[in-house]
């Protein structure tokens, strides 16, 4: 065996990596797909074109490899995505994607009356959950809802297609809100609030179920060998942190793309009444506990749109600007909720603000506050998982952001802690890989994936940026808790 593929099913694209065995990138491939918004609060996707994307991007990535030198396929996949399939395998609608909120109403209704929920699943009761989709189809007798063999995922549906198998894993199920994180199996009071039955769900199984016999006309789309054997993997966040070595207790991951989130690993649930986080499972004695921002790099997009004139400032150039800049951005604040928030507060109603705005402040202050207050949220649910019992001391970083060097030193003064980052940002892939070689015999067991992470440069906190940071932070989560009961009346405006 010379090569594993991580196969990673993401929001905007299907990325295959070739890894060897030492986690060195041999080739790599990504393939975009569209994100409709039909209708103001809709996030849509068509599986069919997720199905050809991951497809495409596995032969492509493996073309000039010998097929049988692959010992496998192993697959992650983004949360939250939902599915109404017939017994064929057709979509009867579009995939809804955690981003899509039309079942807002029907979230905060739960979460009012049904608050159990949250402490049997692990799952915040919100609209990127399929239960509260679930019960927006029900409470509107949506079409496809009626005709459904099977509620699915992305990635239960295209294994499914793939391989006949009615199976989804533990960590992909636990994101629905249907799941007792507690048992490993679906929970059936949870699966009557949503009006549906067990057999219209797949069969949960561990993160190392592998799978063979792909059907004939796919595995020659796929360019892979008939024999090559899917590991059916995980979700992304669990995944993530595996691929970067945050596993052991005190090491984090912190993942910045589009949107970001913060986890660690644990030996058992972590939940109490505030329902800040998620906690996932992801093996029979792993969970994932942490919590996601839908605001992360597309908050310093919307910067660049807003400071660009004449020409279309570039991202370095911004950059730049803000590392010009001394920590604090001259206590200026910005809540960077510009698509609403989901960890802590889980309010798809926050607005994003500048606070302390004065005639001083320029761009590259402007630049610098909206990057602080990605990470001031990040910290934020980081708060949140010490109150349960993590602690941060060792930081792990990939994603997008961590190509900025300014924003990774704002990590670490933040935090006041080292942060370490790998080689590859394809921490995911890395991490389904990984759970390949492990179900197949290639590995001893999950842990030693720490000696196969190539790890490049890290930084070192300062001190006195970060004493800047926290007198801030205290204004940041005084004036962001004060502005959730007037972010709702803007709302409503």
């Amino acid at each position: 065996m010379d090569y594993v593929i991580g196969l990673d099913i993401g929001t905007t694209s299907a990325k295959s990596v070739v890894f060897h065995k030492n986690g060195e990138v041999a080739a790599e491939y990504e393939v975009a797909y569209p994100l409709s918004h039909p209708v103001v609060g809709y996030a849509e996707q068509d599986p069919l074109q997720i199905e050809q994307a991951a497809l495409e991007a596995l032969n492509i990535s493996t073309r000039t490899l010998e097929r049988g030198k692959i010992a496998g396929v192993g697959i992650s996949a983004a949360m939250h995505s939902l599915i109404c399939m017939d017994k064929n395998g057709a979509s009867l609608c579009p995939s809804m994607i955690w981003a899509d909120a039309r079942s807002a109403s029907e979230a905060s209704t739960l979460k009012e009356e049904q608050p159990d929920v949250y402490m049997r699943t692990g799952t915040p009761l919100h609209p990127m959950s399929p239960l509260s989709k679930l019960i927006w189809m029900k409470n509107n007798q949506y079409e496809p809802w009626k005709q459904a063999d099977y509620f699915v995922s992305v990635k239960e549906f295209l294994l499914y297609r793939w391989f006949g198998e009615k199976v989804v894993d533990y960590s992909i199920a636990a994101a629905t809100g249907l799941f007792n994180i507690h048992e490993h199996r679906w929970d059936e009071e949870t699966l009557a609030i949503a009006g549906i039955h067990p057999d219209q769900l797949f069969t949960p199984v561990a993160p190392t179920y592998a799978m063979s016999g792909m059907k004939e006309d796919l595995i020659e789309k796929s360019g892979l060998a008939p024999s090559t054997p899917f590991v059916i993997g995980g979700s992304d966040g669990p995944l993530a942190n595996l691929g970067i070595g945050a596993i052991q207790p005190g090491e984090t991951a912190i993942t910045i793309g589009t949107s970001g989130a913060i986890r660690q690993f644990s030996s058992e649930p972590l939940l109490d009444d505030k329902q800040e986080v998620f906690s996932y499972s992801f093996t029979d004695d792993l969970w994932i506990t942490g919590g996601p921002s839908n605001n992360g790099g597309l908050v310093l997009k919307w910067v660049q749109q807003l400071l660009s004139e004449e020409r279309e400032v570039p991202i370095e150039e911004l950059t730049k600007l803000a590392g010009e800049v001394e920590a604090g951005s001259g206590n200026l604040l910005f809540l960077p909720y510009l698509n609403g928030e989901r960890a802590p507060f889980w309010n798809a109603e926050a607005k994003g603000s500048y606070i302390g705005l004065t005639p001083s402040h320029k761009k590259g202050h402007m630049t610098r506050a909206a990057m602080e207050g990605v990470l001031f949220s990040i910290f934020h649910i980081g708060k949140a998982l010490e109150r349960l019992g993590n602690h941060h001391e060792t930081i792990y970083a990939s994603g997008g952001f961590a190509r900025s060097e300014t924003w990774i030193q704002m990590l670490a003064d933040i935090f006041n802690k080292r942060i370490d980052l790998p080689v590859s940002h394809q921490s995911s892939a890395w991490g389904a890989a990984w759970v390949a070689l492990y179900s197949l015999g290639h590995v001893d067991d999950l842990t030693s994936i720490k000696s196969s992470i190539p790890m490049k440069e890290h930084y070192e906190p300062n001190a006195d940026n970060h004493q800047k940071y926290q007198a801030l932070f205290e204004v940041y989560q005084s004036v962001s808790d004060k502005l959730q009961t007037d972010f709702a009346k803007l709302h409503r405006m």
